[in-house]
């Protein structure tokens, strides 16, 4: 494994770390066999940490109009707009877990377009993008499109709310040269035998 910094920034111990982060870092390490390093990277503004991980699983971890494939599609596609190595690398790990499909992470950060996708995915990546590229263009006509694809006005909301979050991870993620665990590149790539 890399012995690469994970952040250009100082990173807390795990046993610094204020006992609720602790916790939370140790449930997730439990979880999936190690720490991805937005915890610890993260964790050297508490507060900050805090509120971030709050809104992240507000939005993430909820019952919602979109499967949370869908959200993680989201979270790809407009972080390889962004040119975030962390969150392409990471929650394609978790599309192709949440999506049972080995191709559908690298072809939705290269190219949503041409990925195989639905038309309605399609219309909701179309969107997301718009709001983490050019969120002052968005009109009625956005909101129309949509609809026309079967999404409501809370998952009108979710699309753009993922967006928003993730363009501020992103941001995040390349201020602190934060750098995506080795494990995150070989998960769900090749099925688990059954």
């Amino acid at each position: 494994m890399s012995a690469a910094p994970i952040s250009r920034f100082p990173v807390p111990r795990l046993e610094d770390l204020p006992e609720d982060i602790r916790r939370r870092v140790l449930e997730v390490q439990e979880k999936s066999g190690f720490v991805p390093n937005v915890f610890l990277a993260l964790a050297h503004r508490p507060a900050e940490w805090r509120a971030f991980f709050a809104y992240h699983d507000a939005l993430m971890e909820k019952d919602s109009g979109l499967t949370k494939a869908e959200r993680e599609m989201i979270v790809v596609a407009t972080s390889g707009a962004n040119r975030c190595q962390y969150c392409v690398v990471a929650h394609g790990a978790i599309l192709r877990i949440r999506a049972k499909n080995p191709l559908v992470a690298d072809q939705v950060a290269v190219n949503y377009l041409k990925a195989d996708l639905t038309a309605r995915q399609k219309a909701m990546l179309g969107f997301a993008m718009k709001v983490a590229l050019d969120a002052g263009a968005i009109e009625e006509a956005d909101f129309e499109a949509l609809r026309a694809h079967g999404f409501s006005g809370d998952d009108i909301w979710d699309i753009g709310a993922v967006a928003a979050f993730f363009a501020l991870s992103n941001r995040m993620a390349n201020l602190t040269a934060m750098r995506p665990n080795d494990e995150f590149y070989l998960m769900g790539r090749v099925p688990k035998a059954k």
